[in-house]
């Protein structure tokens, strides 16, 4: 008898930006796996299981989860944000894809979620008002040189970016290779915004011009985003306070 999977995004980690579509995914499993930190933002009852496993675990923490469903449980995949952006749905996905047939008449429940580019967005404006992409700048799973490839091309095709995954202890240097890059495609005066827990006690957000962002800032960012050239940057009570990026770019029909 096979069981149900939920794959679901906390959010960015409070409470109130969890979905409810989440929490009630959250009350119908009976076992969980996830990040440490993940499984540690959900209030579990005593009945509920809790399999906690390292960030760099997904395939297997994904065909362990599959396994479990397939034998008739209800389990909950849990990632941060939302499970389909740089985290858990993609990794079950391709577990199925490539696992016994017994994993494919799971029943598997993708949810939406937050994740942390729309909340560190939020905080600050809307910076992502016009055309933007979002990249990875970890090469755990990519070569490095693709990730500077996209990094120029987009860049130079106006769009505003969201970089996931800036740094990391195995990582340290990669986030400013990435400013330098776009440093020489793209106005020093452009807006960079370094968000970290975006609606959580311990919020940390800092806007700066692309011409002084420094990687060593990354320490307080688990999402950078860097404008275009038509983001603007408005001051209120005479400092920078307010960033968005105009619905129509200067070359657009309107």
């Amino acid at each position: 008898m096979s069981g149900t999977l939920y794959v679901v995004g906390t959010g960015p980690g409070s409470p109130a930006q969890m979905t409810p579509e989440t929490a009630e995914a959250v009350s119908q499993a009976q076992e969980f796996f996830g990040y440490f930190p993940y499984l540690d933002r959900l209030n579990l009852r005593p009945d509920q299981i809790r399999i906690a496993s390292d960030n760099r675990e997904e395939l297997d923490r994904a065909q362990a989860a599959l396994t479990r469903a397939a034998a008739g449980a209800k389990v909950c995949m849990v990632s941060g944000g939302d499970p389909g952006v740089f985290a858990m749905a993609a990794a079950v996905c391709e577990a199925i894809d490539k696992g016994p047939a017994e994993w494919k008449s799971v029943d598997l429940v993708v949810t939406p979620g937050v994740t942390a580019m729309l909340a560190v967005a939020a905080r600050i404006g809307a910076p992502l008002g016009h055309d933007f992409c979002a990249i990875s700048l970890s090469d755990n799973l990519k070569p490095w040189e693709v990730i500077t490839k996209r990094l120029k091309l987009v860049a130079e095709a106006g769009l505003v970016i969201a970089l996931y995954n800036p740094i990391s202890k195995a990582r340290p240097w990669q986030l400013g290779e990435a400013f330098e890059i776009l440093r020489g495609v793209l106005p020093a005066t452009v807006p960079v915004i370094f968000g970290r827990a975006a609606g959580r006690p311990d919020e940390r957000i800092a806007v700066m011009p692309l011409g002084e962002a420094d990687a060593s800032r990354a320490d307080m960012a688990t999402c950078v985003i860097i404008g275009s050239q038509e983001t603007r940057i408005v001051e209120r009570e005479g400092k920078p306070d307010l960033v968005y990026t105009p619905r129509f770019y200067a070359g657009d029909s309107q």
